[in-house]
């Protein structure tokens, strides 16, 4: 049964829907603006707007820089409802403010609950962030064996990269939302492939870890590492036995969370309540994860009254403030994409290890888009110039793939045929990126698809997560082949805007042996396009 809720410490104006589009604004709102308006920059989701991304992409044919001449950037909330800082000043990150100007205005309102735990958070990294006396006190104290100064005034969490751009996406918006019901001011080890994605998402101090920190070769930290918890527990330097009266002077200095898709019990004890009061007691975290793994914070009871009083609507849990700084490209958006009475994303990503082949995969989307009604069919004995003039709507569809046939087997049927409803279809690929790094190429293609009225997005595919979470939007998932044979049906409409955690806990802290953790909580379900992932809903 769930536990009894303590009311609410303050009354909300209205239902919050923020889980990962929350967090993704706030760490990466700034990408929008380079995709929309300039051959300069991008850089990234709804907590990420806060946090802040900043991508640079160049391109010397497009037009300039130009905000959308119906939506004058003085009648929108470009602080999004409190979920940005005022204290951060526009031009530092100005695609961070003005990404919203390219989307719908969004149904959800942060609670303010959220909006003030941002602002203390803030507060926090301001006098405990990078620079300051009191960080340099904690990185001391680091350098030695154990805590021997006892807790510290202010603790931290260190998120460090894993595997591609959208699994470091999810998990560090997870981690954000960590450090934010811990109190622990979030610092990034910024690898060298992300350097320029993002701008700085707080006030007054970097959240970029700085050269010299005592624990070294952090990306080189493993399931089993001799700091990782789950070894730590084994060799009894750390004791869950009793948490309440356990001394943080008696506990290491710091402990490594593996958090990634390879993890096993004791590290999965991550999401228990004791062993969560025993990390409480720990000045410094290390985390390393590839996984959305927010829906698992909704398992330990001690955060259940704070997640529910920041996102009364759990299917909206907001990301880290993270400002992309991006300088969008209107050349892209404005010039080829705003023009179309409907803009439909279709985000196509094949997995190595449950392959299937093109035409099979091109028949399962379409058979999608037929289903949902979200493309209108062909006539075959009808050219489509016969009919351009005529149109009476027009559709764009943006196709991101790592695979061009997608594209363009999309392109020639809509390009030769005329459309048995009318409409007008038309065929976009997100441009190339020139020289930029692969990470700035992905980075514009999941807030080009962010631009988009309705998604389409293959099952399991994180980039794809963002996009969506990005827009606000609950996608039609194209459910994975079996034995390289497409699925019946094709493709389901999503219960949530939410990403999936695609490799929860087995074990059930609650009950205290492995069992169905989608039926822990009544917001809590198995997802549609992982068997055994978790996915938060409302």
């Amino acid at each position: 049964m769930d536990r009894k809720l303590r009311p609410l410490p303050q009354p909300a104006v209205r239902r919050a829907a923020w889980p990962v589009g929350l967090l993704v604004a706030l760490c990466f709102t700034t990408l929008p603006l380079f995709l929309a308006l300039s051959p300069g920059r991008p850089t990234l989701f709804d907590v990420w707007q806060q946090i802040g991304i900043r991508v640079a992409v160049h391109y010397d044919d497009e037009p300039k820089p130009s905000e959308p001449s119906d939506s004058p950037l003085e009648s929108r909330d470009i602080l999004l409802g409190g979920l940005l800082s005022s204290d951060i000043s526009e031009s530092t990150c100005l695609s961070r403010y003005l990404s919203s100007l390219y989307r719908k205005a969004s149904p959800h309102s942060p609670s303010p609950y959220l909006v003030s735990r941002l602002r203390k958070y803030e507060a926090l990294h301001r006098r405990c962030g990078p620079g300051t006396p009191l960080y340099d006190k904690s990185v001391r104290q680091l350098a030695s064996a154990h805590n021997s100064m006892g807790l510290a005034e202010c603790t931290y969490l260190v998120w460090t990269p894993g595997n591609h751009l959208g699994d470091r996406m999810v998990s560090m918006a997870s981690a954000f939302l960590y450090a934010l019901l811990t109190r622990r001011v979030f610092l990034v080890d910024m690898a060298k492939d992300m350097a320029g994605l993002f701008c700085e998402p707080f006030p007054g101090a970097s959240w970029e870890l700085p050269p010299g920190f005592p624990v070294h070769n952090l990306t080189q930290l493993r399931r089993g590492s001799e700091h990782s918890y789950g070894s730590l527990l084994r060799a009894k330097k750390i004791s869950n036995e009793d948490p309440v009266g356990l001394r943080s002077e008696s506990l290491p200095s710091y402990a490594y969370l593996h958090l990634a898709h390879d993890y096993q019990l004791p590290d999965q004890r991550f999401f228990c309540d004791d062993d969560q009061t025993v990390l409480g007691k720990v000045n410094w975290l290390l985390l390393r994860s590839d996984l959305y793994f927010t829906p698992g914070l909704f398992l330990v009871p001690q955060f259940e009254d704070e997640l529910r009083w920041m996102f009364p609507a759990t299917d909206t849990v907001p990301v880290p403030p993270v400002q992309q700084g991006v300088e969008d490209d209107p050349g892209y958006y404005t010039s080829y994409m705003a023009k179309f009475d409907e803009k439909i994303g279709l985000q196509i990503t094949t997995l190595a290890w449950n392959p299937v082949s093109t035409e099979a995969y091109f028949n399962q989307i379409a058979a999608c888009t037929s289903q949902e009604k979200i493309l209108p069919e062909v006539d075959p004995k009808v050219a489509s110039s016969e009919h351009e003039a005529a149109a009476t709507s027009s559709k764009a569809v943006l196709v991101s793939s790592a695979q061009p046939e997608y594209a363009e087997r999309l392109k020639s049927m809509y390009y030769e045929h005329a459309t048995v409803t009318g409409e007008l279809v038309s065929v976009l690929q997100p441009p190339g990126a020139g020289n930029q790094p692969q990470n700035h190429k992905v980075l514009v293609e999941m807030f080009l698809q962010s631009y988009c009225d309705v998604s389409v997005v293959s099952g399991w595919s994180t980039v794809g997560y963002v996009g969506h979470g990005l827009a606000g939007l609950s996608p039609c998932l194209l459910l994975p082949p079996t034995n390289q044979t497409v699925p019946h049906p094709p493709c389901v409409r999503a219960m949530s805007m939410e990403p999936c955690f695609h490799a929860p806990p087995s074990y059930d802290c609650r009950a205290k042996t492995n069992g169905d953790l989608g039926a822990v909580l009544r917001y809590l379900k198995r997802c549609e396009d992982v068997d055994d992932g978790l996915k938060l809903f409302d």
